[in-house]
């Protein structure tokens, strides 16, 4: 954080000091909840929870470096008491964004993809300066303030991933951090259910660039009309991505190749230049075309942008990520929190990486789609048809039925199961060890099929490592009804896998 002394800290957030011997003593480390993230300098906040009270860790964080506790109750050493430790934290996150004058302050929100392109950010501007960003998916009233109260002193730009579960929410956390730039991804089928649909989504994400000052960057997605729109909100200048032709940042020549991961040259005012993401789907383009519109607007080489972007790793859990197990499967994990668009995005790029080999999609159901819940999921089940896999698992009641009636009306084989479990077990019925390209799935009976008998599954392993690969396929269905094991398959909110000769492959969006 801005350095600050003890008794700053507790002017700011109306507390008083006990046990501190000196107040001058100043503080440049961040503020944790966790006494296991302790490190020296930094200050321990004391959560009352619903399972475990941060109050009892206090001694264990204090021992481990931290200079002083914010409690909400006597603890044994140094700390500033206040009588809500929620509400002392946002208090001195506000006073520190606002101490921050030489950063450049980013928001970046959307229905889906904010966490991805929230990563990709901070590794592009780490070749303009030095940059601070969200950790995982810490977007909310806790998250924001811990991730500003844990900026280095040097830093130069701050990214900060901001969610919002309804209208007024990003109103709250802009007005807590000023932003000086904002990138709005799309408004999409995620959480329309909780929102009350796309408009009313559309109302609460547009919100982030209301927030913008005049001499503010606002970066908006030309091809989606919701976002667009979003450009009579704000009195910031706009910058436009997307593969629109009055984008001021576009993709030109998109291919994935045979791991699925998409090329592209990227188009900028300044230039051009050809763009490899090391991240898996299609899909992550658009989120390369934010990124590159932001880091054109502050004005960073074009060049030096599709260098980064090339280079970028996934940072964060569940999203598309490619996990080598030991029996020769590789599970993709993209079940952080599966969306009608990162389904889709999944099985493409399933297709993509199966170069003729059998694919299996493994897809539980999607959360919060309102009236949309059906036909969302029949959407699914339609597109696997028309992406011609092999097998559709569907996971879950009636709506992981709707995705199995439509595969099946498209000529699909399919499968409806109760559970990941159920789904792993008939995993190992159809998916023989070491089947390779070119050879066919056990699958039996008419395409039309979908209701497995419980009989049919069994937990037998017939060969190589399966429990790791049925471990793989429970964990990630268990998340966010996801799944998959050895062999071709695709997992998705969701799950999916393609299979090589030798080698297995696994996928879950």
């Amino acid at each position: 954080m801005v350095p600050s002394t003890l008794r700053e800290i507790a002017q700011v957030v109306g507390g008083t000091l006990e046990r501190v011997s000196d107040p001058d003593l100043v503080v440049s480390g961040p503020v944790v909840i966790d006494s296991r993230q302790v490190q020296p300098g930094c200050v321990f906040a004391a959560f009352v929870g619903e399972h475990v009270d941060g109050h009892l860790f206090a001694g264990q964080a204090l021992a481990g470096g931290a200079v002083c506790v914010l409690a909400s109750r006597p603890v044994p050493g140094p700390a500033i008491m206040v009588a809500d430790t929620l509400a002392a934290v946002t208090a001195l996150s506000g006073w520190m964004a606002r101490r921050m004058t030489a950063v450049t302050r980013i928001g970046v929100t959307g229905s889906s993809g904010k966490t991805s392109t929230k990563d990709l950010l901070a590794q592009v501007l780490r070749g303009h300066g030095c940059t601070h960003a969200t950790v995982g998916s810490q977007n909310n009233e806790l998250g924001v303030p811990l991730t500003v109260l844990a900026t280095p002193p040097d830093v130069r730009y701050l990214v900060l991933e901001m969610g919002a579960r309804g209208i007024g929410h990003l109103a709250y956390l802009t007005g807590l951090v000023p932003l000086d730039a904002a990138i709005v991804l799309n408004v999409g089928a995620a959480h329309a259910g909780e929102f009350g649909g796309p408009e009313a989504t559309a109302q609460a994400k547009g919100e982030l660039v209301e927030a913008l000052p005049a001499d503010g960057i606002a970066v908006l997605n030309a091809d989606d009309p919701l976002v667009a729109a979003m450009a009579q909100r704000t009195v910031a200048s706009v910058t436009w991505f997307g593969y629109s032709p009055r984008a001021h940042v576009r993709a030109e020549h998109v291919h994935l190749d045979e791991q699925g991961r998409a090329g592209f040259v990227l188009i900028t005012p300044s230039g051009k230049a050809p763009v490899r993401l090391r991240l898996i789907g299609e899909h992550h383009v658009a989120n390369a075309l934010a990124v590159a519109a932001l880091a054109h607007a502050v004005g960073q080489d074009v060049d030096a942008t599709a260098c980064a972007l090339s280079q970028a790793m996934p940072l964060s859990g569940g999203r598309m990520q490619r996990h080598d197990l030991g029996d020769g499967t590789t599970v993709i994990d993209d079940a952080y929190n599966a969306n009608p668009d990162s389904v889709a995005a999944g099985l493409r790029a399933l297709l993509a990486m199966s170069a003729g080999r059998p694919t299996v999609a493994v897809l539980g159901q999607m959360a919060e789609l309102g009236d949309r819940t059906e036909a969302d999921h029949r959407a699914i089940g339609v597109l696997a048809a028309e992406l011609g896999l092999d097998l559709v698992i569907a996971v879950g009641g009636r709506d992981a039925a709707a995705i199995a009636d439509a595969a099946g009306d498209g000529g699909v084989h399919h499968r409806l199961v109760a559970d990941p479990t159920a789904a792993a077990a008939l995993l190992d019925e159809v998916l023989p060890a070491g089947a390779g390209a070119g050879e066919g799935l056990p699958l039996g009976g008419p395409a039309g099929s979908r209701r497995t008998p419980a009989r049919a599954v069994s937990s037998h392993h017939p060969g190589g490592d399966r429990p790791a690969a049925r471990q793989a396929v429970q964990g990630h269905l268990g998340i966010t009804g996801m799944s998959a094991t050895t062999m071709p398959v695709v997992c998705s909110g969701t799950c999916a896998m393609t299979s090589p000769r030798g080698e297995r492959t696994l996928v879950g969006p």
